[in-house]
């Protein structure tokens, strides 16, 4: 199946009924797909007049308590911030994907991955994360689909999932095997109709200045919650490599490529790909990259996660390697890249 479609149907496998969007490339075939869908199962589906209107409506239906999906691509993401961060303090669980593509701006239809700010930092205003799954195929695809709803609903929290313009639109085989995952309370907090229990209240703010801050700090706590019992992650390679690649979604994909090519030249190159953007496993980059002791991050864009990586493995040399607008980088770009690493011949200063 093509990507978007795989993943349209693992929404709808994993038990979501309402879906809110509007058309943007590379992700439209989503929208699309649950058009047809969505009615077969007694479920909604409606294409909003902007993205605006999309994330709002996603609101109202996650506080009934209704497993609820959306997507878009950048520019559709951006305009949904507002809605997101309302969503994440009001503790609403859905289900949000971004296809990214070149930006900045309206950018063009190329698969790019300089949306990760925006998804891992929360993106728009306030203290809040989202949890934030970065698939590499398209089976991947649909594993974490049924995933980020299970996540969603466990911590009341929205979940995004981060893939691309090539994930989008490649086809491979995939299996609908649906995992079994723990049970989950009742949704005692949801809003359910007159008549329908005691009534309930969904807010998005608080305007005495202690109780904000303490919500913002119980959220945090929930982050912490997450780091702690959530990270996900792939190595792949060398047990003990001399150089540690890092790369997430499809780049993931062009590094194990990497990987077996080295080992055909007799060098030790281990690939360590990150499932989890948020929660990040900090930790266990750190160990491996300590095993390494340098690493080298390859990203579509001009350098995000590589941040992150910096801050996981402290005094470690991190090198850096980025296309963006598009542009994917190649194998022989990449593992030339990393042959001048381990003759020393790229100063570490500039961190490209």
């Amino acid at each position: 199946m093509k990507g978007n479609e795989a993943l349209a149907e693992a929404a709808i496998k994993a038990g979501c009924r309402m879906y809110f969007g509007y058309p943007i490339t590379p992700q439209t075939e989503i929208s699309e797909y649950l058009s047809l869908r969505l009615p077969q199962v007694g479920g909604v589906f409606l294409q909003a007049e902007t993205e605006v209107a999309a994330i709002n409506m996603v609101y109202g239906a996650a506080a009934t308590g209704i497993r609820v999906m959306t997507s878009s691509s950048g520019p559709g993401i951006s305009l949904k911030q507002e809605g997101l961060s309302d969503l994440a303090i009001a503790e609403l669980p859905c289900v949000v994907v971004n296809m990214s593509r070149g930006g900045p701006g309206v950018g063009n239809i190329q698969p790019a991955q300089s949306d990760y700010f925006q998804a891992v930092k929360g993106g728009g205003h306030g203290d809040y994360k989202l949890i934030v799954l970065a698939p590499s195929s398209v089976q991947e695809l649909v594993d974490l689909t049924y995933r980020a709803f299970y996540l969603a609903d466990k911590y009341r929290n929205p979940a995004l999932i981060l893939g691309d313009g090539m994930l989008a639109q490649m086809m491979e085989p995939v299996s609908f095997v649906e995992p079994n995952f723990p049970p989950l309370p009742p949704k005692d907090w949801a809003i359910q109709g007159k008549g329908k229990g005691q009534r309930k209240f969904i807010v998005c703010f608080a305007l005495d200045p202690q109780e904000l801050e303490a919500l913002n700090l119980r959220l945090q706590r929930k982050y912490r919650l997450l780091e702690e019992q959530e990270t996900d992650f792939e190595v792949f390679g060398d047990e003990n490599p001399e150089l540690l690649l890092v790369g997430f979604g499809t780049v993931g994909r062009i590094l194990k490529t990497v990987v077996r090519e080295a080992k055909s030249q007799g060098m030790k190159f281990a690939l360590f790909r990150p499932i989890t953007l948020f929660p990040f496993p900090r930790r266990q980059l750190k160990e491996l990259a300590r095993k390494a002791g340098k690493v080298l991050v390859v990203e579509m864009n001009l350098g995000q996660m590589v941040e992150d990586v910096r801050l996981s493995v402290g005094e470690i040399p991190v090198y850096f390697h980025g296309r963006t607008g598009g542009m994917i980088p190649r194998v022989e770009e990449i593992f030339t890249k990393a042959y001048q690493i381990l003759r020393d011949e790229v100063p570490y200063e500039s961190g490209f």
